[in-house]
């Protein structure tokens, strides 16, 4: 019986893999849209918000103003592009667009410095864009306090000096913090899309009744069409990392190996989603409409994007219940601090409870039906 279960088993998974290599649109999409993926989305994101468009109003127009507008000017975080003449070209120069950031200074900025009276100027931030606003108004207040203090105490060293450290991505490079969790991503959207068409593609050739009258088990045939995809979505995931180190120079500081392991039952849970997925499905288009519905509720709720301990607590208990939450946190564990086998076999454990989990429903649902 033993045999005849390995036996038909390798033959729907020889099958399938027969059905990959003529159907060069299903290899396409598993080989290279994840590392065009990859390239689009590690070069565009970029948490450090820098450059932003600036104008700005110097109504003093002296000494002390100028050398506020110096502190600005020579900072990564501002670019003036534009010297207002009035107010109003201020909000004009934001509201069009032109502009981020409109710094005003006023006519008596020097003379309440000169008299010990506390000087004030105007940062108009456009809202619109969070991350440009938190930026702006963060540095401003910072460079606001720098001269504040420049000024009380002059040369004379700072009561209090804090020496912040920053551990595991002491550059805060977006790709650092990005990548890691992206891989996880594009593996679960990988794995999910194409054992999703695998029974529809069946569907849709007309080949599934001749499935059924063959002496293949629905396990037998469950297990045959997942092999190919786990094997692929894998082999995948080993590029992606390549490319990740050399390419975008993201070090592994702990063992890839452990995180190889880890992605194991991960792949195989997104494999037996996506082959619930056509189970319930007629054409390619449904399909992939379902796996998008999957994704990206992941994306959101893993903490890729939005810290967990953010989230309102409901959430942050729907989090615990999505496996891509486990996988990101052992990738940026394995990856950026060097975390091993001792600290994530959690994750592991967790991870392949989710599997059975999901192969034991998806293997129920996945009945043969004449």
């Amino acid at each position: 019986m033993a045999s005849l279960f390995v036996l038909r088993t390798h033959a729907v998974a020889r099958k399938e893999l027969l059905h990959l290599q003529r159907d060069p649109a299903t290899l396409f999409f598993a080989l290279f849209i994840p590392v065009l993926e990859l390239f689009m989305l590690g070069y565009a994101i970029d948490m450090n918000v820098r450059h932003i468009r600036t104008i700005i109003l110097d109504q003093a127009n002296t000494q002390e103003s100028r050398a506020l507008l110096r502190a600005f000017e020579t900072s990564d975080d501002f670019d003036v592009i534009e010297i207002a003449r009035r107010e109003s070209e201020l909000t004009e120069a934001i509201v069009d667009g032109r502009a981020r950031v409109g710094i005003m200074i006023p006519e008596d900025y020097s003379r309440k410095l000169q008299a010990g009276e506390t000087a004030q100027f105007l940062v108009l931030v456009d809202g619109s864009v969070s991350s440009v606003a938190a930026e702006a108004v963060n540095v401003g207040n910072a460079l606001a306090l720098r001269e504040s203090l420049r000024m009380a105490l002059g040369d004379r060293p700072l009561p209090v000096d804090s020496r912040p450290r920053v551990l595991f991505n002491p550059d805060t490079r977006s790709a650092n913090f990005f990548i890691p969790g992206l891989l996880v991503v594009m593996c679960q959207l990988m794995a999910t899309q194409l054992a999703a068409n695998a029974i529809v593609r069946e569907k849709m050739n007309g080949t599934l009744e001749q499935l059924f009258m063959t002496p293949v088990t629905s396990t037998e045939l469950f297990l045959g069409k997942s092999l190919p995809y786990l094997a692929l979505t894998l082999a995948e995931f080993c590029g992606i990392v390549a490319l990740m180190v050399i390419v975008f120079r993201v070090p592994i500081h702990g063992a890839f190996f452990t995180l190889l392991a880890i992605a194991l039952p991960f792949t195989i849970a997104m494999i037996g989603l996506g082959l619930w997925i056509s189970t319930k499905t007629e054409t390619t288009d449904a399909a992939g409409q379902l796996v998008i519905g999957t994704v990206m509720p992941s994306i959101f709720l893993s903490g890729y994007v939005f810290p967990i301990d953010s989230m309102p607590w409901i959430f942050q208990k729907i989090a615990v219940l999505v496996p891509t939450t486990w996988l990101i946190d052992a990738s940026r564990g394995v990856i950026l601090r060097g975390a091993g086998w001792n600290e994530l076999w959690p994750h592991a454990a967790i991870l392949w409870g989710m599997a059975l989990g999901i192969l034991t429903i998806s293997v129920i649902r996945f009945r043969k039906r004449l």
